[in-house]
């Protein structure tokens, strides 16, 4: 799990998801997903094994349906690497939109995947594993640029820094919402951030031997890219036995 076989282990160097300026070339983040309903990108989701996903539970709020879903591999949407379809979409118990707590879900795929150097799962982190604050996480998704409504067809990455809850819970940032489930990324300066669209996608770290887990999932924040609002993320520690429980791993 977790290799970049196209890459070094080195942090991806760009500087925006929300900006342009860093497209992803194939390969690159071989566990990012798009999900998709009536072959539109709605949401970003993380390969986990052969057969499971995790994403965001807000992605799922107008359907939990797994017959309108469809899910795409590779680093363009059109056309896509690798196509499958849902079994199943189950959401976190205790998720209630639009409360930003929860917000995580996974899905299961209805035909497994055959792991390539183009398409395969993240390492997930143990429970007790730690992420040190101010050190780089990448994020990645197909959303929106700032001012744009668009989807992008090439995938965007950028490298951001944790944040401490603390510093994110400050009154001039968010001022306390950031709950114990939830992960802060980002700059204070503004300027780098995920966006619309990027939803449900992958925030990935990578170790002292190059293989990379899965930190967060991207789920809310103020807009995009602002000053000190940056973006929030379900933290993938504290829902690892959650994960585990639902779907074996």
């Amino acid at each position: 799990c977790g290799l970049r076989p196209n890459r070094s282990k080195s942090a991806s160097t760009s500087n925006r998801v929300v900006g342009g300026a860093s497209s992803a070339q194939l390969g690159d983040w071989p566990w990012q997903a798009s999900l998709q309903q009536n072959n539109i990108h709605h949401c970003g989701a993380t390969l986990i094994s052969n057969t499971w996903l995790v994403s965001a539970a807000h992605c799922f709020r107008h359907s939990k349906n797994p017959h309108a879903w469809t899910v795409t591999f590779g680093n363009l949407l059109r056309p896509p690497r690798m196509k499958r379809s849902v079994k199943a979409i189950i959401v976190h118990e205790k998720y209630q939109y639009p409360a930003p707590k929860h917000d995580i879900a996974v899905v299961k795929l209805s035909e497994h995947v055959d792991f390539t150097s183009s398409v395969h799962r993240i390492c997930l982190p143990d429970p007790a594993q730690i992420f040190p604050y101010n050190s780089d996480a990448v994020v990645t998704g197909w959303g929106a640029q700032k001012g744009e409504v668009q989807n992008l067809n090439v995938l965007q990455e950028a490298t951001v820094k944790l944040i401490d809850t603390d510093t994110c819970n400050r009154e001039e940032v968010y001022h306390g919402l950031v709950a114990p489930g939830m992960l802060c990324a980002g700059y204070l300066q503004g300027g780098v951030d995920a966006c619309q669209g990027d939803s449900g996608g992958p925030l990935v770290s990578p170790d002292s031997r190059g293989m990379w887990y899965l930190v967060g999932i991207v789920s809310w924040g103020e807009e995009c890219g602002k000053p000190n609002k940056p973006g929030v993320y379900t933290r993938v520690t504290y829902y690892r036995d959650w994960i585990t429980s639902i779907t074996g791993l």
